[in-house]
């Protein structure tokens, strides 16, 4: 399922002449290891940042200090920033990122295992869209972390690609959207 969103983003990429770039924290390099997993995906993926720490998403990212005490690193205002810092670190024209909360801990009641936040970003806006990937009671418990890793990567590879294809686009008002 990823592969095949991969390649069909790669060859977007291709054509179009457009250059991508991750950041990622829930994932963990996983979009990276998917891009580049493609033939030629070096045409058109500049880089991968694993930004698992809080002070890497402040420090390389530019995630802003009031949004990780505030907001939290699990909150759509975060992943719109690592999505945007990764697109002004790398130069791309499209930085993608996710956030959440995997499992099998970390979860409260307020944000719950399975929340994670996804987003593409043009450097200046960005479409975020919120996930709840939630728990399979019938899984082993790291099962279901990876099926919430592999998710997340999914929904933000498909989502890049429908923004390629126009089938998404940023708000006309310049806001950060919703998806």
């Amino acid at each position: 399922m990823n592969e095949a969103i991969a390649a069909e983003l790669v060859e977007e990429l291709k054509q179009q002449h457009k250059k991508i770039a991750s950041a990622e924290s829930l994932t963990g390099g996983m979009i990276s290891q998917f891009i580049t997993g493609v033939p030629g995906a070096s045409e058109v993926f500049e880089c991968g940042i694993c930004s698992y720490s809080n002070r890497i998403k402040q420090e390389v990212l530019g995630v802003s200090e009031e949004t990780l005490l505030v907001d939290t690193e699990y909150s759509r205002q975060c992943a719109a920033q690592m999505a945007q810092g990764v697109c002004r670190l790398s130069g791309a024209d499209i930085g993608l990122s996710t956030t959440g909360i995997a499992g099998p801990g970390g979860g409260t009641e307020e944000k719950p295992v399975g929340l994670v936040y996804v987003a593409v970003s043009n450097g200046n806006h960005s479409i975020i869209k919120e996930l709840h990937l939630g728990s399979d009671a019938g899984s082993p418990q790291e099962h279901q972390r990876e099926q919430i890793r592999r998710m997340a990567a999914y929904e933000v590879l498909k989502m890049a690609l429908l923004l390629l294809q126009g089938k998404i686009t940023f708000d006309e008002n310049g806001k950060d959207s919703g998806f």
